[in-house]
């Protein structure tokens, strides 16, 4: 019996130096206050997004939920507005998987917030399916819905200088790969059937377009006092692989609980950015930890991240 209470005690020790010195990551340590600021978060209903969200409130910052469920993101506004004690929490329909509805979110957004501080593209997918225009669920919600708000957005970011368009994506991207000629031919970044490793390898190509998307774009930014960022968010327990099989996300579910970040955890590195003053310099970086990170070889491409551009100038038809 004392063997196997020394085991058991061995093994919680060792569980929580794991935890704490490799998974659990920094914290953000800004105490900016950001009243009179206005946030968009998309896919703020639940996960990091959600946590994001109730971290800028807390700051005293109005806040807009941009989500696809409306059911969702109310119940997300409700839980918000009475944690943090503040009312400027608004939900805002937003289908990152329709370019219709990211233009339509456009539209009621000029035309009712007069600033736009902070744009924080945080929603993501991982699974099979087409978007409303026939593309890759993961390039054309995780991508080319996001390419095409931040664009249509710029305008008001300009406005509100000093401003700053976060990008979560993830160290996925160092697997990352873009074969323009697939993409053009069939709307996807990768071929035939869909299975779980397919569906993975999509989200890590998906994850390279945001690195490269804010590499390009913080170019194009220079001197307008607009600054870009992306990020890893760390390993993350949130509602990303819902669209995986039951076999799969049984066995990934016992590994989260015991040591993937919770979303507020995860949202940490994307409040660094938000929050953190002096980025300026570091526009187009790419953070993991609340700190600069070195991206893949591909990441740092800026020919492959213009023509990443330009293809998504012309899919989008903006």
């Amino acid at each position: 019996m004392s063997l196997l209470l020394g085991l058991l005690a061995a093994s919680v020790f060792f569980y929580i130096v794991i935890y704490y010195t490799v998974f659990r990551g920094s914290r953000c340590t800004s105490q900016a206050k950001l009243h009179g600021k206005t946030a968009v978060v998309t896919g703020s209903n639940t996960g990091i997004g959600k946590a994001t969200a109730l971290d800028l409130a807390k700051r005293g910052a109005r806040v807009i939920l941009a989500c696809r469920s409306r059911e969702r993101a109310e119940a997300a506004v409700y839980d918000i507005r009475r944690e943090s004690g503040n009312n400027q929490v608004l939900f805002m329909p937003l289908d990152l998987s329709s370019l219709q509805s990211v233009r339509d979110f456009v539209d009621t957004f000029l035309k009712t917030e007069p600033r736009l501080d902070f744009l924080i593209n945080n929603a993501g997918i991982i699974g099979p399916g087409r978007t409303q225009e026939g593309f890759g669920m993961e390039f054309g919600v995780n991508h080319l819905g996001h390419f095409l708000l931040t664009l249509l957005l710029l305008e008001r970011l300009k406005q509100s200088a000093p401003s700053r368009v976060v990008t979560v994506s993830s160290t996925g991207h160092r697997i990352g790969h873009i074969d323009f000629k697939l993409l053009e031919s069939t709307k996807d970044l990768v071929q035939g059937e869909r299975h779980s490793v397919k569906n993975m390898q999509a989200y890590c190509h998906s994850k390279l377009c945001n690195v490269l998307f804010t590499r390009e774009l913080a170019n194009r930014l220079e001197g307008t006092n607009v600054s870009c960022f992306c990020l890893h968010p760390g390993v993350v327990e949130t509602e990303l692989g819902r669209n995986m099989n039951l076999i799969h996300q049984l066995l990934v579910l016992p590994i989260a609980k015991l040591f993937f970040l919770d979303p507020e955890g995860g949202a940490q590195t994307t409040l660094h950015c938000v929050l953190q003053e002096g980025l300026e310099p570091l526009s187009g970086r790419y953070f993991s930890d609340c700190a600069v990170a070195q991206v893949s070889a591909k990441g740092r491409d800026d020919a492959l991240a213009k023509k990443l551009w330009e293809l998504s100038e012309r899919l989008t038809g903006i």
